[in-house]
């Protein structure tokens, strides 16, 4: 009797032993592709939406970078040209920066000798272009940052659906290989959803943040040249 427990005994820890030897591990593409092909689909759907928003970011954050460079003495040469009734120079010296706010004010003095109401209209209309030129595409962002997360449920109850198909057709055994196709389909897309959608909202903001600022920089360099044609000569 005794012999048999030890022998019991034995054999469990064996057991227990293999048990613990046993470390099973999965890579994302083996986790993906254990998904099915909806899953799979729904992916790569999400890698394209995640590729477009990177892609978005960054070439609009140089191209807002590039429009917030301005040359701190540009209104101080603007000034004395307009005030020496050089017209021509502060043109040239606009024409010759190039940003959002040099071309502000070149219109502006394009319409000097005009009521100060109109080139404040000008200035105001150029300025709606060229925040629009700013914003091009940003609006993207905000569309992929709340399409991704949608997508990624969508492929939850696609997986939820692939599993209650298979559930229902187990012949009533249920057994987690029957469930895994679905459940690894619900799971990953989920997941992958939430990625991207963060990603992009987390993008978009830092864009319009970006952007507000080079627009609070216009507005503040127009007032400051209409101050000025505003002035006793």
């Amino acid at each position: 009797m005794l012999n048999i427990l030890l022998q019991d005994t034995q054999e469990g820890s064996e057991l227990l032993t293999d048990g613990e030897s046993v470390e099973k591990t999965i890579s994302i593409i083996e986790l993906i592709s254990s998904g099915g092909v909806a899953g799979q689909v729904i992916i790569a759907l999400l890698f394209l939406l995640l590729v477009a928003a990177i892609y978005i970011y960054f070439e609009r954050i140089f191209a807002i970078k590039a429009a917030s460079q301005v040359d701190a003495n540009f209104m101080n040469q603007i000034k004395d040209h307009v005030s020496n009734g050089k017209i021509d120079s502060a043109q040239m010296l606009c024409a010759q920066v190039n940003s959002p706010v040099s071309r502000l004010i070149g219109k502006g003095i394009s319409r000097i000798g005009k009521p100060l109401a109109d080139i404040n209209t000008a200035i105001e209309n150029a300025g709606r272009l060229e925040i629009y030129g700013l914003e091009k595409n940003v609006s993207i962002l905000a569309t992929i940052s709340g399409a991704a997360p949608m997508i990624g449920f969508l492929g939850t109850v696609i997986g939820m659906i692939l599993a209650i198909f298979e559930l229902a057709n187990a012949g009533g055994t249920i057994e987690m290989d029957v469930l895994a196709g679905g459940l690894y389909t619900a799971m990953t897309t989920t997941v992958a959803g939430l990625i991207v959608g963060i990603v992009a909202y987390m993008a978009y903001n830092h864009l319009v943040v970006k952007t507000d600022k080079v627009v609070y920089q216009m507005e503040a360099n127009s007032l400051e040249f209409l101050d000025h044609l505003n002035e006793p000569t």
